[in-house]
C-alpha cells in the first residue's frame, strides 16, 4: 500500500482562490451604480431656485461639504487603525515614506472635488454624468502619452461616437438647462478639467496602492486626507462664501445627504475597486446614467418631464460606452492571434527563418496608416536572435 507523508504533495500546485461570487459580484456592482446614480442626484436636488430668474444655485459653501467629508473620513479612518490595530499601527499611518506620496494624490483629488462642486453648479446630475464618460477618450490619450499603448481604429472610431452621443445629450438638453437656455460652456469645461485631473489621479493611486498594499485601505484614507483636508480648507478661505456667510449657512437634511454621499463614495469606491474589474466598473458608470436619468424624471424634487429624444440619447451613451469597454477583450484576442499566426506565416515565401520572420512581422505591422517604426536597440536585440 503507498504511503503518503507530507512530502508527497509538497510541489502540487493548488488552485488560485476562488474570487467572489456572481451573486455577491451582482450585488456589489448594483451598489456601485447606485452610488454613482445617487451622488450627482442628491447634489442637483440640493440646490436652491432663485425667485426672481429661475436658477438653480448652491445656497450653502460649496466647499462646506467636501470638507466636512474629509474630516469625517480622518476621524473614523484613524479610529479604525487604533481599533483594530493599536497604537503601533496608527503610527504607521505617519510614516513619511507612503505620507509623502498619497498626500501629493490627496491634493489632487481636492482640486477634483473643488472642480465637480463647480461644474454641478451649472449641470444637472444626468448632464454631469454623461460628460463623465469622457474619461474613455482623456484616459486614452493618456495612456498613449505615458505608457505608448496604442488604439485600434475600432476603438477611435467608438470613443468618437461616444464624444458624438455627449454632444447630441448636451445640445438636446440644453434648452432646459440652469444656464438659461444655452449649453453651460464653464460648466462643462470644469468636468473635462475633473475628468482629467481623476483619471491622473486613478494612475497615480494604481500605482502606489499597490506598492504600500500593505497598508490596509483606512491607513491609505488618513494619509490621503490629510493634504485633501488641507487644500479643501485653504481653497475655502477664497471662495467668498463659506466663511463669509458662516460655515453652515444654507445648510439643511439634503445638505447633510450630500456629505453622506461624499462619504460613503469616498469609501466605497477605494473598497469595490478592488474587488469589481475594470469592466464591470465602466459598465456600471455608464449604467449609472440611466438611473440618474429616470430619478430626475419621477422623483418630486426634479421637474424634468420623460422624453423620447432624451431617453434615447442616453441610452446611446451608455450602448456606445459598453461597446468600447467591450471591445478591449476583442481587440487584445485578434492581436495575439495576428501575433502567433503572422509570425508562422509571415516570410516563408522568402525562405526565412523564425527568428527573420518575426522581426520582418514586427516592421510589417500597420499602425496609423503607414509602417510602424521601431527605435535601433529594438532591431539590434531582434537581430542577437539570428
Amino acid at each position: 500500500m503507498q504511503n503518503y507523508s507530507e512530502k508527497t504533495f509538497k510541489n502540487l500546485k493548488t488552485d488560485a482562490p476562488a474570487g467572489p461570487s456572481a451573486a455577491l459580484q451582482v450585488g456589489l456592482f448594483c451598489f456601485f451604480v447606485m452610488t454613482r446614480a445617487i451622488h450627482p442626484t442628491i447634489i442637483d436636488a440640493s440646490k436652491s431656485v432663485d425667485p426672481e430668474t429661475g436658477k438653480k444655485y448652491f445656497a450653502y459653501g460649496e466647499m462646506t461639504v467636501v470638507l466636512g467629508e474629509t474630516v469625517v473620513t480622518l476621524i473614523v479612518a484613524q479610529m479604525m487603525a487604533l481599533a483594530l490595530g493599536g497604537m503601533k499601527e496608527w503610527k504607521a499611518i505617519w510614516d513619511p515614506k507612503p505620507m509623502k506620496v498619497f498626500s501629493f494624490i490627496g491634493f489632487v483629488y481636492a482640486i477634483g472635488d473643488f472642480l465637480e462642486m463647480a461644474s454641478m453648479g451649472s449641470l444637472g446630475g444626468a448632464a454631469y454624468q454623461v460628460l463623465l464618460q469622457s474619461k474613455l477618450l482623456i484616459t486614452a490619450l493618456m495612456m498613449m502619452a505615458i505608457k505608448g499603448t496604442k488604439q485600434t481604429s475600432l476603438q477611435w472610431n467608438i470613443l468618437l461616437l461616444v464624444m458624438l452621443s455627449m454632444c447630441v445629450y448636451m445640445i438636446g438638453g440644453s434648452d432646459s438647462s440652469e444656464g438659461g437656455g444655452g449649453i453651460p460652456i464653464m460648466g462643462v469645461i470644469n468636468v473635462l478639467l475633473k475628468v482629467t485631473v481623476s483619471c491622473f489621479c486613478a494612475v497615480l493611486s494604481d500605482k502606489y496602492m499597490k506598492d504600500f498594499k500593505n497598508e490596509p485601505i483606512y491607513m491609505q484614507l488618513v494619509q490621503f486626507k490629510c493634504a485633501w483636508c488641507a487644500t479643501i480648507l485653504m481653497l475655502s478661505f477664497v471662495d467668498g462664501k463659506t466663511w463669509q456667510n458662516g460655515f453652515f449657512t444654507g445648510w439643511n437634511g439634503v445638505t447633510v445627504g450630500v456629505l453622506t454621499s461624499f462619504t460613503v463614495k469616498g469609501w466605497s469606491t477605494m473598497y469595490l475597486l478592488a474587488i469589481l474589474d475594470s469592466v464591470l466598473k465602466n459598465i456600471g458608470e455608464a449604467t449609472s446614467v440611466l438611473v440618474i436619468y429616470f430619478m430626475q424624471v419621477f422623483l418630486p424634487a426634479f421637474e424634468d418631464k420623460f422624453e423620447i429624444p432624451k431617453f434615447l440619447s442616453v441610452m446611446v451613451v451608455i450602448l456606445s460606452v459598453t461597446a468600447y469597454v467591450g471591445s478591449k477583450s476583442v481587440v487584445e484576442k485578434a492581436t495575439k492571434y495576428d501575433k502567433e499566426h503572422g509570425q508562422k506565416e509571415a516570410g516563408k515565401e522568402h525562405g526565412l527563418g523564425a527568428a527573420s520572420r518575426a522581426l520582418w512581422w514586427r516592421f510589417r505591422q500597420p499602425m496609423w496608416g503607414c509602417e510602424m517604426m521601431y527605435s535601433i536597440s529594438d532591431v539590434f536585440v531582434a537581430s542577437m536572435s539570428f
